[in-house]
């Protein structure tokens, strides 16, 4: 009979001989990546067919009806746990047949535990689905045929296409818009640290998409590159699914190693930067792809009735100047016919500059063009070429899609060679929400709103985009960035001095964070130790400022209204050193109205005294205006000043299931000829409710007494609550490190710890301190995401600083006790 397929065999291959074929082909390694996803497909198209024929009859006699491939199947990409994609067309003449057929077919698929998405319908069936279902649809765009009748098949993917064609002006905009939630949903795939390959932004969907756009041939996505990155990602897939032995697309932590070894890479470092490099590709052209949609549909609305202004006349896309050279067209940057790139080595920086100054996109072919024939620009650059990089930089938000399209084309790693080494660098680091380079141009963005504060604005931007550039590097980023920034900053064109104020900036843009957050600022040493380091008013003016700036673009636990007022106070303080002022002995910051009245009744009553008060503060107008960020609540502690009362607050709060987010201890002394003689210790921490609601303020006021005097078990408490309720542990997670900072303080030896934060964290490290019998003067503590960062202020019991020996003891007995299950 014409129009049916006889390639497969009159019997149906045994199921278990499929299994057995499947099995070698996954698990021998001469075949991987393509050559493996088409010869399982291949292994599965014949099994199928044998199915199909076994359950129709003799070949000749199958008429009317054909088994068709569609979605990842359809287009021959059969990944080792992925699901199979089948339809069973039919002309509608034999229901009965038709639904035996189908029992034969979809059993010996389940019995082998194989995930099968099937339908059966008729051509008119398929295609009204279709029209109702955009992701039907999709899936029937790489319709395959496996067996039956051919004809009917090709009737199909006919019929699909030409539907798909004209419906496009309707259908593109919905998938755009399914493409945006998305990635809302999932976030970005080349940010992410354990990204979904399929669903996140940039992943295996996208790439689909983008297929979809290119058969309604309304637009087409930029080729270059895109194949090999889908490539990547269904390859990442495959050594997943093989791994883990479930079908998964998210990329978890605990097992990127095993992956990357399945891959034959480094690490899981290697493994994600490969994932983002591909990620951002597909991201890229699928900007570029839907903003051409956009354009093409745009300009089919306005064509008739400029038509019918024009009298019929051609219509000519209007060109207006932006800069030498550059010009904007149709709402995009492209190069003016005059420009000639390889005699302007300065115009690939000047297009970025005017594109993001204009806040439009830059037109990938004129990218494509300037990576083609730009001359690369002199040593030192010229100053114009350095004024468009402050420019492009100091341009706020759409300075990150410029950036992206020059990195596209691989611009930016020729115009500054050293950020190769940071580009699409993964951070380990749960506070991190960008990959390195995409964190350097976000604080380039911060510090674009700060340039008003500072008196060297294009110091500051450029320091933003280098501050963390030695991340590529061996060793402290902070070290090795110092020596890349200042080579950088003299190729570009500063002079010594300027580069020297940048190498500063790069060597210290975490000390005011770092310092403010754990160094007890009414010592001294700690002013003395910034001002040292800093040098000038200039550069602790930049510092303040590049401070923010990368907070902000560090993610949401890495700043908030009291870490700005911490890191105000301590510029505050070094200022006036740098002035002039002497700094000596300082008098301690004076209380506030309530903290003394606390103070004074806790001394009043000989026990504890306590406050709660709700705190937030407002959220940045350009992010989302409106709600204020809660910052959970202040939890005001006055106690006579006794010992283990670090040990019994934290455990309490512990025990009411309170998250610590900061923390601060000090102690107050009271006037003698007011109170008498005797001093109160004060806590000012901010909590929140780990579930639920906050206790009362009565409640843990109670249990704090009965934990002062010893008469409430804390850590039997705590033990029960875990063995009740075990949580995951980080498998991943680094174990904790306790250091003694030197001459961090000239009153008191500062220890500092770094862990993973953990329910009664702080409880543990407080009954440690109190077991080692030295005295907490004062403590910053603060949770930064998944990370505890702690400095503690302690002395011997007669308040001097712990002689250097027991301080490592004191640092060593505390780590043990963290390291400790």
């Amino acid at each position: 009979m014409t129009g049916t397929d006889e390639r497969t065999s009159a019997e149906s291959p045994e199921p278990g001989g499929y299994a057995a074929a499947r099995l070698r082909l996954l698990t021998e390694g001469a075949r991987t990546g393509p050559p493996r996803r088409a010869a399982l497909a291949e292994l599965t198209d014949d099994w199928l067919a044998g199915l199909f024929t076994a359950g129709a009859g003799r070949p000749r006699g199958i008429s009317g009806i054909s088994l068709v491939a569609v979605g990842g199947y359809g287009r021959g990409e059969l990944s080792p746990r992925s699901d199979l994609d089948l339809l069973l067309l039919h002309d509608g003449s034999d229901p009965t047949a038709v639904a035996a057929l189908a029992d034969r077919l979809w059993y010996p698929v389940w019995d082998l535990g194989l995930d099968l998405d099937h339908s059966v319908r008729t051509l008119a069936e398929a295609r009204r689905t279709a029209g109702e279902d955009l992701k039907v649809q999709l899936g029937l765009l790489d319709a395959r045929h496996l067996a039956g009748d051919l004809g009917l098949t090709a009737g199909l993917r006919t019929a699909v296409l030409a539907d798909w064609r004209n419906q496009a002006p309707k259908r593109l905009p919905e998938l755009k818009e399914l493409c945006d939630e998305r990635a809302e949903r999932q976030g970005e795939l080349r940010f992410l640290l354990e990204p979904d390959l399929k669903e996140a932004r940039g992943g295996l969907r996208d790439a689909t998409a983008l297929r979809a756009v290119a058969a309604s041939w309304l637009a087409d996505a930029p080729r270059e590159g895109l194949a090999e990155a889908r490539r990547t990602l269904l390859d990442v897939r495959d050594a997943l699914h093989l791994s883990t032995g479930r079908a998964t697309d998210r990329l978890a932590l605990q097992e990127q190693d095993q992956v990357a070894a399945e891959l034959g890479l480094l690490d899981a470092d290697v493994l994600l930067r490969q994932v983002y490099e591909a990620a951002g590709i597909i991201s890229y052209a699928a900007d570029v792809t839907w903003r051409e949609v956009g354009r093409v549909l745009r300009s089919r609305a306005v064509r008739p009735r400029l038509r019918a202004m024009l009298g019929g006349g051609k219509q000519v896309a209007e060109r207006s100047p932006l800069a030498e050279g550059v010009v904007e067209q149709d709402g995009e940057v492209v190069l003016a016919r005059a420009a000639r790139p390889e005699r302007d080595p300065v115009l690939p920086l000047r297009a970025a500059a005017a594109a993001a100054q204009a806040g439009l996109p830059l037109s990938p072919y004129a990218v494509r063009r300037l990576a083609a024939a730009a001359r690369p620009l002199p040593t030192p650059w010229p100053a114009e070429a350095r004024e468009e990089l402050v420019t492009l930089l100091g341009s706020g938000r759409p300075t990150v899609e410029v950036w992206e399209a020059l990195e596209a084309e691989g611009l930016i790693s020729r115009l500054l060679p050293d950020w190769e080494r940071v580009r699409c660098r993964p951070q380990r680091n749960a506070v991190h929400i960008w990959t390195v380079d995409r964190h350097l141009i976000e604080t380039a963005v911060r510090a674009a709103a700060l340039t008003r504060h500072v008196h060297r604005p294009d110091l500051l931007l450029v320091g933003a985009l280098l501050h963390d550039i030695g991340k590529g590097w061996p060793g402290d980023h902070s070290v090795a960035g110092e020596i890349i920034a200042k080579d950088v900053a003299t190729r570009i064109g500063f002079d010594a001095e300027d580069a020297a104020v940048l190498a500063t900036l790069v060597r210290h843009h975490l000390l005011l964070i770092d310092t403010a957050t754990r160094r007890d600022l009414d010592d001294p040493a700690t002013v003395r130790s910034v001002a040292d380091a800093v040098g000038t008013q200039g550069t602790l003016e930049l510092l303040h400022a590049l401070t923010e700036a990368d907070a902000l673009a560090t993610g949401p636990a890495a700043w908030s209204s009291w870490r700005g007022s911490l890191v105000a106070d301590l510029v505050r303080r070094v200022g006036a050193l740098l002035a002039g002022d002497l700094l000596d002995e300082p008098a301690p910051t004076a209380p506030t109205a309530e903290q003394e009245r606390l103070a004074i009744e806790a001394f009043r009553t000989g026990g504890p005294v306590l406050a709660l008060r709700a705190r937030s503060e407002p959220v940045p107008a350009e992010e989302t205006p409106g709600a204020p960020e809660p910052l959970g609540v202040e939890l005001l502690i006055a106690v006579p000043d006794q010992s283990a009362v670090l040990p019994a607050v934290a455990g309490v709060l512990a025990v009411h299931r309170l998250t610590v987010r900061t923390a601060e201890l000090r102690t107050l002394r009271l006037p003698q000829d007011v109170h008498g003689d005797g001093s109160v210790l004060l806590l000012d921490w901010r909590v929140a409710a780990e579930y639920g609601s906050l206790p009362e303020a009565a409640r843990l006021r109670a249990d704090l007494v009965r934990a002062l005097d010893g008469s409430l078990d804390i850590g039997g408490r705590l033990a029960e609550r875990d063995a009740a309720y075990p949580r995951r542990r980080g498998l991943l997670a680094p174990p904790p490190r306790v250091t003694v900072a030197p001459a961090a303080s000239h009153h008191a030896t500062v220890i500092e710890v770094r862990a993973q934060d953990a329910p009664g964290l702080l409880h543990r490290i407080g009954m440690a301190l109190e077991k080692a019998g030295v005295r907490v003067r004062s403590m910053h503590v603060s949770t930064l995401g998944a990370n505890a960062v702690d400095a503690f202020y302690v002395t011997t019991g007669a308040g001097e600083p712990l002689p250097e020996q027991d301080a490592g003891s004191v640092a060593r007995a505390l780590e043990e006790t963290l390291r400790a299950p």
